[in-house]
């Protein structure tokens, strides 16, 4: 399974972020959700979740890829929750 993550981060309507990857050849968006995000650095909460995303971007990008790696994005969406930080 080839994956590349193309970006660029983007607001989300929900206030989380949407990052772009190629799976394979097809587009799949990776959402964070605003919590996910949080979870990642409590400690920063006057950030918004583009910047924090941004600080945080290798590790999120990583446990999007093991989402995908498991199956989880192959409809085109995978998000990503609180749970899979806190993993």
């Amino acid at each position: 399974m080839k994956i590349q993550f193309i970006g660029p981060a983007q607001k989300a309507d929900d206030d989380g972020v949407l990052y772009l990857a190629h799976v394979d050849g097809k587009e799949v968006n990776c959402h964070f959700t605003y919590e996910a995000i949080e979870d990642i650095e409590s400690d920063s909460l006057q950030k918004d979740a583009l910047e924090q995303f941004e600080v945080h971007k290798l590790k999120l990008l990583s446990i999007a890829e093991a989402k995908i790696l498991r199956g989880l994005g192959t409809s085109g969406l995978v998000s990503i929750y609180t749970s899979d930080v806190n993993l």
